[in-house]
């Protein structure tokens, strides 16, 4: 795994731009897709599928990349969490996004933050401002997050699906544990039991999409 590392681009805003262009010149070739996404690479799937809803199909999230707005660090025990500057200026991503009403730039958005955490475990999430703008392109297309029991996401990816949810989505969103899959961690795909968590994403993924598989 440590030997297919390679270098990135320190600049996260600037990979999203580069890799938002990258997959929707890939998708204006290869046609109609599924995107499946994995942590870093979640910040990715809104911009393309929002620049072409016809193309995305679905979005299968497996921890994407967040919480909204805010960058969250895991400091452990007794604060455990430590709330960082705005690092997704557009809620969940970096880069423009086509809300409705139109914002011109990211200092049209107004984001507040909740009163409290649903738990002790649980970061507090960032939403919009009421009345909040929605993102009709991705409500065109099925999506879905997945979040595993062990994972540093497991604090905050209800944050991630609420902001959808408050933007006029309806995500699916699937716990792993809540289905008896215990204990597992970020990189659930290189886990023993990763056949058992991809075939989650494929039953998700028939009812979806019934017939496309």
């Amino acid at each position: 795994m440590v030997g297919s590392y390679v270098p990135e681009i320190e600049d996260f805003t600037k990979q999203q731009f580069l890799n938002r262009d990258a997959l929707v010149a890939l998708l204006d070739k290869i046609g109609p897709s599924i995107l499946l996404v994995h942590s870093q690479a979640g910040a990715f799937a809104w911009p393309v599928a929002d620049a072409r809803p016809d193309l995305v199909k679905a979005i299968i999230g497996v921890e994407p990349n967040g919480p909204p707005v805010h960058s969250v660090e895991l400091i452990g025990a007794p604060d455990w969490f430590k709330e960082g500057p705005v690092s997704l200026p557009y809620g969940i991503s970096g880069v423009p996004l086509s809300y409705a009403p139109a914002v011109n730039n990211q200092s049209d958005l107004s984001f507040v933050k909740e009163g409290k955490a649903d738990a002790p475990d649980l970061v507090t999430c960032w939403k919009q401002a009421e009345p909040a703008r929605q993102l009709p392109n991705l409500q065109k297309m099925p999506i879905m997050v997945l979040t595993s029991e062990a994972s540093y996401h497991a604090p905050y990816d209800h944050c991630t699906v609420r902001f959808l949810q408050q933007a006029g989505i309806k995500p699916t969103w699937i716990r792993l544990a809540e289905l008896g899959i215990k204990g597992n961690s970020h990189v659930m795909m290189q886990e023993k039991n990763n056949k058992e968590i991809a075939a989650v994403i494929s039953q998700w993924l028939d009812k979806a999409l019934p017939g496309t598989q």
